[in-house]
């Protein structure tokens, strides 16, 4: 979900940028209107992240999945090692994309069932960097902090980016797709530091590797300048919410209502287990799937859109990112306790 006045301001700039009299899908990527919303989007992403001069603020034109992929072809030799921490079915893709290009050791993982985020993690030898997705948005898991590692941390931050403090100690890549807390599909943003993209290698093709973007600013090809435009107004409307510290207040005070809420149910049961919680996807289970069911057609009818749980998992998936109203929780919990007592 985007912030309604992010989509008013969208909504304008599709017809006329910033009294240009020309829409943001009609200027040039290169000309000095479109300059003016780079320039202005990436001084937002720093300010919201609290991002400094020694990391580079990237928009690649994917998804978070095809990051799964450059990291190890970028950072990975086939005599090297990389430590992944699998908390899910993302950091599960990573992995068997890393695979392609070295050693993966898996230095902890949450499997079989995925409900908490390991405690403990033993690492290989010298591993050239640790991967971890930050918040698992299948089963509805999320690290409090990062892993302690004893290399540089790569982060797939995509469905938690600037919902809370962005922690950049020993981190040297944290990439995220915008369509979760940022922006629309089709963009991704990427803060990388520059001295461990600069360790990469360089015989691959120049969109393969992170440097062309750092020394291109990101404008070798036509980037998703639509992307960028919506990304920047998001982390605008986070700053003037009082920027993340105030988002995690507002979120942790959202998902507390729900968890609250399931923690004492008798028909429904909440998948992840207290402490790796996460507060952008509430995943839960109810006591007969005859009594999804029922709540999901309710919800339908309710105006409340995308519960149904992941294809692969089933079950119930509240997603309530940044832009989602507490109200909006508020309705969902009503119906929750209104099917439940209906079912009894």
């Amino acid at each position: 979900m985007l912030p309604p006045e992010v989509l008013e301001r969208a909504q304008q700039a599709l017809v006329d940028l910033d009294g240009s009299g020309i829409g943001i899908l009609e200027h040039s990527h290169r000309g000095p209107e479109f300059m003016a919303v780079l320039e202005r989007t990436e001084a937002a992403v720093r300010e919201v992240g609290g991002i400094g001069d020694e990391y580079a603020v990237l928009f690649v034109t994917a998804g978070a999945t095809p990051h799964f992929a450059w990291i190890p072809q970028q950072f990975l030799a086939a005599d090297q090692t990389a430590d992944y921490c699998h908390t899910g079915v993302w950091s599960g893709k990573a992995i068997e994309e890393a695979r392609r290009y070295g050693t993966v050791h898996i230095a902890c993982s949450g499997a079989p069932d995925f409900t908490t985020t390991p405690t403990a993690c033993t690492w290989s030898a010298a591993p050239r960097y640790v991967h971890y997705t930050s918040n698992e948005t299948i089963y509805g898991t999320q690290w409090s902090a990062p892993p302690t590692a004893p290399a540089p941390l790569v982060c797939d931050a995509s469905s938690d980016i600037f919902s809370r403090p962005l922690p950049l100690a020993n981190h040297a890549l944290i990439y995220a797709g915008a369509q979760k807390n940022l922006g629309p599909s089709g963009i991704s943003l990427v803060i990388a530091r520059k001295d461990f993209v600069e360790t990469g290698r360089t015989d691959l093709p120049p969109l393969d590797q992170y440097r062309t973007y750092v020394a291109e600013r990101s404008l070798h090809n036509t980037p998703n300048t639509f992307g960028i435009f919506v990304i920047g107004e998001t982390c605008r409307w986070i700053l003037a919410q009082g920027g993340v510290t105030a988002m995690a207040t507002r979120n942790e005070a959202k998902a507390k209502v729900l968890y609250d809420f399931l923690d004492q149910s008798k028909a429904w049961k909440p998948h992840a287990a207290k402490g790796s919680r996460s507060l952008m996807n509430v995943t839960f289970r109810g006591a007969t799937k005859e009594l999804e069911a029922t709540f999901l057609k309710r919800a339908e009818e309710r105006g409340l859109s995308g519960l149904k749980g992941h294809r692969s998992v089933g079950g119930i998936r509240a997603s309530i990112y940044n832009a989602f109203p507490a109200s909006g929780v508020t309705t969902l919990v009503e119906l929750l306790d209104e099917v439940e007592r209906g079912s009894v």
